[in-house]
C-alpha cells in the first residue's frame, strides 16, 4: 500500500472494507500451512454455535488454561490504564485482535478509529457482533487478514495493541510489518507469555491440545526483544504473575481473595529482581517507532530482509 501521509481517519476507515478478506472463502487456503492452522484452531475455539456470548458452554470457556486468567488483575489493570492514557483521539490497531475486546475498549476510551485485524473469520464475526451490541461499531472496525501482510498503508496508525498474540506469528515478519504501518513516533504495547519458568513450560508441554504447533515453539523470550530492536526502541519491560498465579486452585473458595492479594504483594517485590523476574508467567513491553529522520521513516524491502 501507499503512504498515508495525507490520509484522514475517514479515508482510512473507508479503505478498510477493501482490505477485508472475509468475503473470499478461499483466501485462508492460500496462506502458509502454519497460518491455516491458526485460522482453523481459533475458528473452532471461539465458535459460539448459536449460544449467547456469556454462555458457559462456549468451547473457549471450556479450555483448561482459562482458569489461570482469574489471577491476572494486576496486568489487566495496567493494560487498561495504558490504553486509557494512549488511545484518545488516535488511530489504533489491535493486532491479531481475536474477538476484539481491546479493540472495543479502545473505542470506548475515545479512539478516533480502532481497527481489529485477525486471521480467524469467526473471531472477526464475533467481534463485530459484540461491537454492535455494545454500541461502538462506528469506531471499532474489524477485518479478517494476515497480520504479517496487513495491506494497510504505510504510517497509518498511532498505536498498536498486541495482546497475547505475537507468539502466534513469525516475529521476523511481524515486527517489520508493525513498524511499517505505525506512524513515526508511534507506540505499541505488547502483552505476552514468557518462556522461562520451568513449571509453566511443563504445563504447556503436557497440554498440547490447547495451542497450535507453531505456538508451542514460539513463546517469547528476551531474544525476541533483541529482534524487535531492529525496528523499535524497546521500553518499559515489566514482568507479571509468579506468586499470584499460585492462587488459581483457590479461585472458587473464600480464600481466593486473600491468596491473590498475598501473591500480588510478593510479585510486586520479587518480579523487580532479575533474574527472578524472568520466572513470571507474562511480561509487557513497549515498542517505540523512531520519529522521521531525513524526512522519511519508511520500512524498506532491505529492512525487511535484514529483519528476516
Amino acid at each position: 500500500m501507499t503512504s498515508s501521509d495525507s490520509m484522514t481517519v475517514a479515508e482510512l476507515n473507508a479503505l478498510l472494507p477493501s482490505l477485508d478478506r472475509a468475503a473470499d472463502s478461499g483466501w485462508v487456503d492460500t496462506l502458509e500451512q502454519r497460518k491455516q492452522e491458526e485460522a482453523v484452531f481459533h475458528d473452532s475455539k471461539v465458535d459460539r454455535c448459536g449460544h449467547d456470548p456469556s454462555s458457559e458452554d462456549l468451547p473457549e470457556k471450556k479450555r483448561a488454561n482459562k482458569r489461570f486468567y482469574s489471577t491476572t488483575e494486576k496486568s489487566t489493570s495496567y493494560v487498561l490504564d495504558w490504553i486509557k492514557q494512549h488511545v484518545p483521539g488516535k488511530v489504533v490497531l489491535d493486532y491479531a485482535c481475536g474477538q476484539g475486546s481491546l479493540t472495543r475498549e479502545a473505542a470506548r476510551m475515545g479512539a478516533a478509529l480502532s481497527i481489529g485485524l485477525d486471521v480467524s473469520k469467526i473471531s472477526v464475526e464475533n467481534a463485530r457482533e459484540d461491537a454492535r451490541r455494545e454500541g461502538v461499531d462506528a469506531t471499532a472496525v474489524f477485518i479478517q487478514g494476515d497480520c504479517e501482510d496487513t495491506r494497510l498503508p504505510d504510517d497509518c496508525v498511532d498505536v498498536i495493541i498486541c495482546s497475547g498474540m505475537l507468539h502466534h506469528l513469525d516475529v521476523k515478519q511481524a515486527f517489520p510489518e508493525m513498524a511499517r504501518v505505525l506512524k513515526p513516533g508511534g507506540i505499541c504495547l505488547a502483552v505476552e507469555a514468557l518462556d522461562y519458568n520451568p513449571v509453566v513450560k511443563l504445563y504447556r508441554l503436557i497440554t498440547p491440545e490447547l495451542r497450535t504447533e507453531w505456538e508451542k515453539h514460539h513463546i517469547l523470550s528476551h531474544k525476541d526483544l533483541k529482534l524487535a530492536k531492529r525496528n523499535f526502541a524497546v521500553k518499559n519491560v515489566k514482568y507479571w504473575h509468579l506468586f499470584s498465579i499460585m492462587a488459581t486452585p483457590l479461585r472458587r473458595t473464600p480464600l481466593f481473595g486473600t491468596a491473590l492479594a498475598v501473591g500480588n504483594a510478593l510479585d510486586a517485590v520479587v518480579l523487580k529482581i532479575p533474574p527472578l523476574s524472568y520466572m513470571g508467567w507474562q511480561f509487557t513491553f513497549e515498542l517505540h517507532k523512531p520519529t522521521a529522520v531525513g524526512g522519511t521513516s519508511k520500512t524498506t524491502p532491505s529492512d525487511r530482509k535484514h529483519a528476516a
